[in-house]
């Protein structure tokens, strides 16, 4: 599991880093009394680690691979876009999907238990005060979540072939799947404004 050569290991040394780092670091700058097991702070980590693999492979999607394949399609002489499909594109959905579900909950664990208030996630769904920009937030993270998972990936399975399907539900498939990751596209950008504005308040 060399950490350079295997994701694995590159997965486990960036963890056991920031792990190490953040005890350096309390202890320089707290001292050794502030040292302690701070459960939401760590599902915050989580929070923010997961949602950038989530975040970042749908930007990945939308900006480099879509239009890519695009080419490749077009692209007559050239070498096409089997070797996405076959390799890259179901890995990547992996990756995708369950980093969907690790960023809603954590979002949720935090709202519940890191908030101060148990009725914090309550609050945010229901847009109360104090905590309608984190709800907003909350509620486009929800529907990008769902149309992952009920929009994106089944429909996925069908394009790349993991679930049988005729020419015709490919083309149907790989438009829906299309106009979900579109949608998620758009939507991400004003939730990700929310997410961060419920603390450091609102660009506009």
């Amino acid at each position: 599991m060399h950490p350079l050569t295997t994701v694995r290991g590159a997965i486990i040394s960036a963890f056991v880093l920031a792990i190490v780092l953040s005890l350096i670091l309390t202890t320089t700058v707290i001292g050794a009394d502030g040292i302690g097991f701070h459960h939401a702070q760590v599902d915050r980590w989580l929070h923010i680690v997961s949602g950038v693999m989530w975040i970042g492979l749908l930007y990945y999607f939308n900006v480099v691979q879509l239009p890519a394949l695009a080419d490749a399609t077009a692209d007559k002489g050239g070498p096409g876009g089997g070797g996405i499909t076959k390799y890259v594109a179901p890995r990547a959905l992996w990756w995708f999907r369950w980093a969907a579900v690790l960023t809603w909950l954590t979002g949720a664990y935090f709202l519940l238990f890191g908030y101060g208030s148990p009725m914090a996630l309550h609050k945010a769904f229901l847009l109360q005060e104090g905590f309608v920009v984190i709800g907003v937030g909350a509620w486009l993270g929800t529907i990008m979540l769902l149309n992952v998972w009920g929009l994106i990936w089944p429909n996925q399975k069908k394009v790349l072939g993991i679930k049988p399907a005729t020419d015709e539900e490919k083309a149907k498939a790989r438009k829906v799947a299309l106009y979900a990751s579109r949608v998620n596209f758009i939507l991400s950008v004003p939730m990700l404004m929310c997410m961060g504005g419920q603390s450091h308040g609102l660009p506009f």
